[in-house]
Parts: C-alpha cells; structure tokens; sequence
C-alpha cells in the first residue's frame, strides 16, 4: 500500500510558485493498478520521484508499506566511477539481495561484455539505459512506479528480453503510471486519477478521468 496523507509540494520559479500538490490525499492497494492523467508541466516526474522517495513533500506524510520501485528510465542512483558489475552488487547490498544473483542478471540482460566491468562514465547513453532498466529488473517490487511510458532502448533484442521479463512480473505487480495521454495508461490500469492545478481527482475508471482530464483540457 502507497498513501499520501495531506501532502504539499511547490517550487519557487524564479517569477512565482508553482502548485504541484495542494493538500493531496490517496491511497493506492496494492492489486490496484493507477493511471495519472497530467498535463505536461504540472509536475509528473515530481509526483513519481515523491512516490519513490527520491523527494520530499513540503508538508504532509507519505506512507510506503510495501517495496517500491525507483522509476522506469530513472538514470540516478548509481555511480559513474564504478563499474556495471561494481554498481550491481553494491545495490544489491543495499537491498539486502544476493550480490552474485544481481549481477549475473544484469550481466545477462545487458550483454554489455566486456564493458560490464568497466565504469559506467565510459558508456553511451544506451549502454547506461540499459544497465538501469536491467538493474530494475533485477530486484522485484510490489508496486511498479512508470513516467510517461516505457522506456525504450535501441537494442532490439534487449528491448525483447527486458519487455518478456517486465510483462510477467507486472501480472502480479501493481502499476503506477503517469501520462500526459490516456492512451499511455490503458494497457496498465483501470482506475485513474487527474492531476491539474495541485488538485489530485481520484476515479474508479480511466473513462471518468478521461472525461474530467479532455474537459479540463480542451475548454
């Protein structure tokens, strides 16, 4: 179960505040994939990072009573100087997981060869992409936490492998995700929630929100 309790969150711009949340309170089960219907600039990434834990909220409580994933595509967390190999195990570690498991994973899914024990300051962006999306992969959450859709390599046959992997672990996974298009959120979930304005609108169908989310939109 994910909860927000009251939860605030803002920034200065430099010209004014900016209202991500306002007071917001929801609850996520887990079996209960979410949808978040946002549009662009009204703090999505936050919102997820504020999920993960990677943010803190101004004011409120954010209750996390399960094992949360960091999101889909996040490149931070890991240490440049150190090698893929390296950066494995010390996660591994870190989540009190089998360190020769984690990185003979990875080491599998990647198929960086070689590069694999060297520091990832030395990769392409494409190496590193797919050494974060393999390291998520190697550790199983109950609640899944996606922006704006899945991440995407240009390796054919990792893009093959890793998506087969996600697909199963996602049948008994809970999903978060958030988009600026409903489209994105259909595959995931049934239930779906508008984020405008600092205002979080929570439904029992992405139909709802949908309605709620074009009129807001659109008028």
């Amino acid at each position: 179960m994910l909860e927000f309790i009251n939860v605030s969150k803002s920034f200065w711009t430099g010209t004014q505040r900016k209202v991500i949340l306002d007071r917001a309170s929801f609850r996520v089960e887990l079996g209960q994939s979410l949808g978040i219907l946002a549009p662009n600039g009204t703090g999505k990434t936050t919102v997820i990072n504020m999920m993960a834990g990677l943010e803190k909220p101004d004011e409120g409580e954010i209750i996390r009573a399960c094992r949360i994933s960091f999101p889909l595509g996040f490149m931070g967390g890991v240490l440049p100087k150190l090698s893929a190999n390296e950066n494995a195990r010390y996660i591994a570690q870190l989540y009190g997981l089998d360190p020769d498991y984690i990185e003979a994973f990875c080491r599998w899914l990647c198929d960086l060869e070689e590069y694999f024990d060297r520091p990832l300051g030395t990769y392409s962006a494409g190496m590193r992409a797919r050494f974060i999306f393999a390291l998520m992969l190697s550790l199983e959450f109950d609640i899944y936490l996606i922006d704006e859709g899945m991440p995407r390599t240009t390796d054919a046959e990792f893009n093959r492998k890793a998506g087969s992997i996600l697909a199963d672990r996602l049948k008994t996974a809970t999903v978060i995700i958030v988009s600026h298009q409903a489209s994105t959120l259909e595959k995931f979930a049934r239930k779906a929630a508008v984020l405008k304005d600092g205002q979080f609108y929570q439904f029992e169908t992405l139909e709802e929100a949908k309605r709620l989310y074009n009129y807001e939109t659109q008028g």
